[in-house]
């Protein structure tokens, strides 16, 4: 069965106030694990320090297209130290998302980096939104990016929520990428289409557990983008669901 971890762009107010402190109440709401989403400026020997003392894991880390390209053998050092092999991007800067042709050289930039991901023992994936889903020639532009990715070195972490929001089924996509999706995140829609607490919404989740353990995924990874309540109790509820259901 698959891990679970907080994705901690949730509680990143918190985070900006008291990033060692917002780590071990992570730890103590009882999740096993965190998604990074930056280091909170500590070096990777004071970040590992302080994810054995919390005994956090890490399931991957959101690192900007641009830091990538930039500095790919820094990003892949650092996490490796803090025993994290998934890089993800998390998103595409709008200027670089217009065209085809924009998500052509996407696609041959991820290529590359996830070569040279693999080359160090490190994996790449690729995180989606919703506009990933405008159409070229009747495509959604994320079946074209996932086409034109060699899937041995590009992954695909699936946000169910923005599969939905923009009208899809996230079951269906879990199915059509089975093996490749190591890393799911999972956040949950109210009735009017807002974010909101996984087992608090409308999604289909033992649908969606389904289909992602049948694909091999390795890694739910509960995130909200925002909170009606105070992050930590959303944190908190979100993980209630997951045990109730018997996923933690």
């Amino acid at each position: 069965m698959p891990r679970v971890a907080l994705q901690l762009y949730t509680v990143r107010e918190d985070l900006h106030r008291d990033f060692a402190g917002t780590l071990r109440a992570v730890a103590a709401i009882g999740y096993p694990a965190v998604q990074l989403a930056g280091y909170g400026g500590l070096s990777a020997g004071d970040l590992k320090r302080l994810l054995r003392a919390t005994g956090l894991a890490v399931a991957g880390s959101h690192v900007g297209l641009e830091r990538l390209e930039e500095h790919l053998d820094d990003e892949i050092a650092y996490n490796l130290e803090i025993e994290n092999r998934d890089l993800i991007v998390p998103s595409l800067p709008e200027s670089r998302r217009q065209t085809l042709e924009d998500y052509r050289r996407v696609a041959d930039l991820l290529n590359r980096l996830g070569a040279r991901c693999q080359a160090r023992g490190a994996r790449l994936s690729y995180h989606n939104h919703a506009f990933e889903f405008q159409r070229f020639d009747g495509r959604p532009a994320l079946d074209l990016l996932l086409e034109w990715t060699d899937p041995a070195l590009v992954f695909f972490e699936p946000d169910v929520y923005w599969i939905a929001r923009a009208g899809e089924d996230p079951v269906a996509y879990l199915r059509r990428y089975a093996g490749r999706c190591p890393l799911v995140h999972l956040k949950d829609m109210a009735p009017d289409g807002s974010f909101a607490e996984v087992g608090e919404g409308t999604l289909d989740f033992p649908a969606i557990f389904t289909a992602a353990e049948a694909g091999g995924t390795e890694w739910y990874v509960v995130e909200q983008d925002r909170c009606a309540r105070p992050p930590l109790e959303s944190i908190r509820l979100s993980l209630e669901h997951l045990r109730a259901w018997g996923r933690v």
